[in-house]
């Protein structure tokens, strides 16, 4: 299990070869055994099976190598909607818009998906998380007719890897690891071991048409305004009220 966990790496092409649903059934029951806050199992999984509402998702999301070969597309959702219905039961209506109960949505699916995602590649698949999803997330929702209180929050594709990415190095476990106290003066001394570790990561992988640091990286993908958009539309599906 350490070692599969340690192999993970994007997979953009898949092989023409179909998932069954027998297959796919047993990844998502795997998946719903993920840790949920106060078992609240906030959130939906949308399979796009249709053809021409593939193709759309594909566009909407800006990933269409990825979604083309796929095999198996996935929308997974933060879903409080589920959760509505539970309280109408005891005549009851629920926050949707408190902050906390979208962060506990937002959470629930990411340990569910990242259930699913292990799952899946114990099984031998490949697999890519597709963030694009947010990039129109307003025709998205309704390409899948989500109703208030359910949004999307990234694709996940899955088949028979046709190429083989390596695996990226990660960041040391001294970087991440802090012991009682938060320790930020660390930080410049493993930066900048870790910028060499890239750069020679992507030499080798682009045969020297890339050589990235990764802080070159963050520093670009950080400090540019991405997805503004994000708050205004969330709130509007009854998010982030207060």
């Amino acid at each position: 299990m350490l070692d599969q966990l340690k192999s993970h790496a994007s997979v953009r092409l898949y092989k023409d070869e179909p998932i069954t649903d027998k297959k796919f059934h047993e990844m998502l029951h795997a998946a719903q055994h993920a840790a949920s806050s106060n078992f609240a199992q906030a959130y939906s999984v949308i399979r796009v099976k249709d053809p021409v509402k593939k193709d759309r998702l594909a566009e909407l999301s800006k990933n269409r190598k990825q979604f083309d070969s796929a095999p198996l597309a996935l929308v997974f959702c933060a879903d409080l909607k589920r959760l509505e219905h539970a309280a109408k039961f005891h005549k009851k209506d629920i926050l949707a818009g408190l902050t906390e109960n979208f962060l506990v949505a937002v959470i629930d699916t990411a340990l569910f998906a990242q259930n699913f995602v292990v799952a899946a590649e114990s099984k031998g698949y490949g697999i890519c998380y597709i963030g694009g999803v947010r990039n129109n997330p307003g025709p998205i929702s309704e390409l899948l007719e989500l109703p208030d209180y359910v949004v999307p929050l990234f694709g996940v594709t899955v088949g028979v890897p046709a190429e083989a990415n390596e695996v990226k190095p990660r960041l040391p476990v001294e970087a991440i690891l802090h012991e009682d106290t938060y320790n930020e003066q660390k930080y410049e001394r493993i930066l900048e071991d870790y910028d060499k570790i890239m750069e020679n990561y992507y030499k080798q992988r682009t045969s020297g048409k890339r050589d990235n640091a990764w802080t070159d990286v963050m520093a670009e993908f950080m400090s540019k305004k991405r997805r503004e958009y994000m708050l205004e539309f969330l709130q509007s599906r009854g998010f982030l009220k207060y």
